[in-house]
């Protein structure tokens, strides 16, 4: 597998040489050299069909780099540890994924998000989707109604547009 992986880096460090009139020579020990490094940064391609790094999938296995790193002290740090361990917002041991919070929601005080909209609001628009056809479909493929059925949806994007515009009665109705 790791053969495998070497060979796809390889040759997607190697296609622009071929893809372009320029010649581009890389010696086998940079070539070599910046494989190493993409291992040790942790840059190289998983296997599977992800398309995911290394890094991206297990992110704690590899160091941050200088751009990914927040210029923050040593008390800010420990202030957000503690506040996470307050509020349960660790993960738990394992492969699940999950928070204390989320496992354990008994424990931790409940975090209360406040709506920024009214009822009136979200009624409207998601009339405004169904009508538009925003609305997710059901199965696999997660596109929209109108996405799948342009046809039934033209028709009413364009009395939305015209009665914005002024023109509702020249436009038709559902």
């Amino acid at each position: 597998m790791k053969l495998k992986s070497t060979l796809i880096v390889l040759s997607l460090i190697a296609a622009p040489a071929f893809a372009s009139d320029q010649l581009v020579s890389k010696t086998r020990e940079q070539v070599r050299a910046e494989l190493a490094q993409a291992m040790q940064s942790g840059d190289m391609l998983a296997s599977g069909e992800s398309g995911l790094t290394l890094k991206q999938l297990n992110p704690g296995a590899y160091p941050a780099t200088a751009s990914a790193q927040a210029a923050k002290s040593r008390e800010q740090v420990r202030a957000e540890l503690e506040q996470a361990i307050r509020t349960g917002d660790i993960l738990v041991g394992g492969e699940s994924g999950a928070k204390l919070n989320e496992v354990m929601p008994d424990r931790y005080p409940v975090v209360v998000n406040a709506s920024s909209k009214t009822r009136a609001q979200v009624k409207s628009e998601l009339a405004r989707a169904i009508r538009e056809g925003e609305i997710v479909s059901v199965g696999e493929d997660a596109r929209k109604l109108n996405e799948i059925y342009p046809d039934r949806y033209q028709a009413a994007r364009h009395a939305a547009v015209a009665a914005t515009s002024g023109e509702a009665s020249q436009a038709p109705r559902f």
